[in-house]
């Protein structure tokens, strides 16, 4: 039987709950230390994420935008400079490579993944390129292989934009560890989010883990000696002392979105929907921890109202690709030129994958989805 009083896209409350004690113990611990920039706390969540991801350093941050920022500050990358980055992502993947003054240089997607597609990359390479920014999005590692091969080859090194895929794997390796530095966001409706904005920056290279920490602090050491022209790029104490009481539950949280993500095939399957509904698809070798669930379909935007007045929480992730936003047109590309790109911005849908989902709630979600198929059907 199903639910009848809506799905939300993402229920915090439901996290909240049974950790509520925790985390108020936590936030009262740092509001008794009066510690609310850097110390302990910055210090044990650093040691305890670099151990968790598989790599040498890493650096709390103060947002998953500001970690991309500083970690193309930390390669000097600078006015005039090049980055290759998938049009089709969020912002601010983007949005860093322009605030330093570079000239973001835009591939399509693999159609299967929403990544970047390692075989439009090469073409996108030029003497100006000075970094390449795969994105895992949705939760799914980038194809890394070829685009790490790719970089070698140039000398051109790799940041991985792992803003939603804290936990996610290629070939059995960690994200965040494969390139020259990785980017998470500790973002609330991240899979590990914080109560407000946070981030971490993770590298395996000593001197760049060094040079982070200093940026992050307007270029600082010691005290009043500025080496570098950095900036405020701190995490606050109090979301450290959250995120590591909420970190050792993040793989329990992933395996239970996994789970909902087979059990929604099941569904799908079961009522008959997968030629008209595209589901996401799990690539090989990479472990996929639905940071979202995105479905595919032709009539994206009356499915979004269908379900919108079903009560049944969605979001579309994200409608327009980076060539078509009105602050890159400078950058003179045109509709048209990144068709995978814009297909997925016209026909995707992110549906509720959160842990705490039942199967009521699935139940809920599909039953509505086969009643917009079957009417549009019966039209």
């Amino acid at each position: 039987m199903s639910d009848t009083t809506g799905v939300p896209l993402l229920d915090l409350q439901a996290q909240y709950r049974p950790l509520r004690a925790e985390i108020l113990a936590a936030i009262e611990r740092v509001c008794d230390s009066q510690r609310f920039i850097m110390g302990p706390e910055i210090t044990a969540l650093e040691h305890e994420m670099a151990a968790m991801l598989g790599v040498r350093h890493a650096v709390a941050v103060s947002s998953g935008t500001d970690a991309l920022l500083l970690a193309l500050m930390a390669l000097d990358i600078k006015a005039g400079d090049e980055v290759v980055t998938p049009t089709y992502s969020f912002f601010a993947t983007a949005g860093a490579v322009a605030r330093l003054g570079a000239r973001p240089v835009l591939v399509d997607i693999d159609d299967t993944t929403f990544n970047l597609d390692p075989a439009k990359l090469s073409a996108a390479i030029t003497p100006r390129t000075k970094a390449i920014i795969p994105v895992h999005l949705f939760g799914q590692s980038a194809e890394m292989e070829p685009i790490l091969n790719i970089a070698a080859k140039s000398g051109i090194p790799v940041v991985e934009d792992a803003a939603q895929a804290i936990g996610a794997s290629y070939k059995s390796q960690p994200l965040g560890g494969l390139g020259a530095f990785g980017c998470f966001s500790f973002f609330p409706s991240k899979n590990l989010g914080a109560f407000g904005d946070a981030g971490l920056v993770t590298t395996n290279d000593e001197a760049l883990a060094k040079k982070a920490r200093l940026l992050r602090t307007h270029g600082m050491e010691p005290r009043y000696y500025h080496h570098l022209v950095g900036a405020n790029f701190r995490m606050d104490a109090l979301q450290a002392a959250i995120l590591r009481v909420k970190a050792p539950h993040l793989a329990g949280w992933t395996e239970r979105r996994r789970a909902n993500a087979d059990r929604y095939r099941t569904l799908f399957g079961n009522a008959g929907l997968l030629d008209r509904v595209t589901l996401p698809v799990e690539a090989p070798d990479r472990r996929h921890i639905y940071n979202q669930f995105v479905i595919r379909t032709s009539d994206r935007d009356g499915l979004k109202k269908h379900l919108d007045a079903a009560g049944i929480g969605t979001e579309i992730y994200y409608p327009v690709p980076f060539h078509q936003q009105p602050c890159f047109a400078y950058l003179g590309y045109r509709t048209g030129g990144f068709p995978r790109a814009e297909r997925a911005a016209q026909d995707s849908l992110a549906i509720p994958i959160y842990s705490e989902l039942t199967l009521a709630q699935q139940e809920t979600v599909v039953s509505a989805v086969a009643e917009f198929v079957h009417r549009r059907v019966a039209v």
